[in-house]
């Protein structure tokens, strides 16, 4: 069971559509593996993951209109077919977008760690709770960033607020996923991620709520 430990639930009634949202078919939803990327950057992750995943389809979502315009160009060229990218606000398309218990999986690599915010970090956020509803039972989100304080945080936030297993883990120095991953391994630092999974039986405030 969820703990509800926010005085301020999420209120997805209040999230603005994003700007020309078009929402994805219905028989779009019925694909057995769909996962979603957030903060997709250029997108390195999102057409590796793509390109060696055939059998899932991923939504990668970036925010910033340059990153996004460089992955749409690398993703025209790839030619997958089990890649959509999307030129939104991750917290508005999802909302009005995903619907509950949809996904198999949820990508958020290197995000800002908001230093001078620490209430828009992730597992910080009430909308956290919504995005779990969207994965299915046993479904994973995975968080990476080299910064160890901040993995420590998400992790103790995973088990204390949200009440969900999670595995911390060190990055390989091999790993190539994103532009940020290879700059910090290839300066030595350490990199860090989440595994956090939801279990069968988990519930929130939100398993009835599909697309607005």
């Amino acid at each position: 069971m969820l703990s509800h430990q926010f005085t301020r639930p999420f209120q997805p009634d209040r999230i603005r559509h994003p700007r020309d949202f078009q929402p994805l078919a219905a028989t779009f939803w019925q694909q057995p593996a769909i996962f979603v990327e957030i903060g997709a950057g250029k997108g390195k992750h999102a057409l590796s993951f793509a390109s060696d995943n055939a059998n899932a389809h991923l939504i990668a979502i970036e925010r910033t209109a340059e990153k996004y315009q460089a992955m749409q160009k690398m993703a025209n060229q790839a030619k997958l077919s089990n890649l959509t990218t999307i030129h939104a606000d991750a917290i508005a398309w999802v909302t009005h977008a995903v619907p509950a218990q949809s996904l198999s999986g949820v990508f958020i690599l290197y995000p800002n760690p908001e230093p001078h915010n620490p209430n828009q970090r992730w597992l910080n956020m009430p909308f956290f709770e919504w995005l779990l509803s969207r994965l299915k039972p046993n479904g994973e989100l995975m968080l990476a960033s080299n910064i160890e304080s901040y993995i420590d945080e998400a992790e103790h936030k995973a088990q204390t607020v949200w009440q969900v297993p999670v595995e911390k883990t060190q990055v390989p120095n091999h790993s190539e996923r994103t532009h940020f991953e290879v700059k910090y391994l290839a300066r030595g630092e350490a990199c860090w991620q989440l595994t956090i999974k939801k279990p069968h039986g988990y519930t929130t405030r939100f398993d009835d709520f599909n697309s607005l």
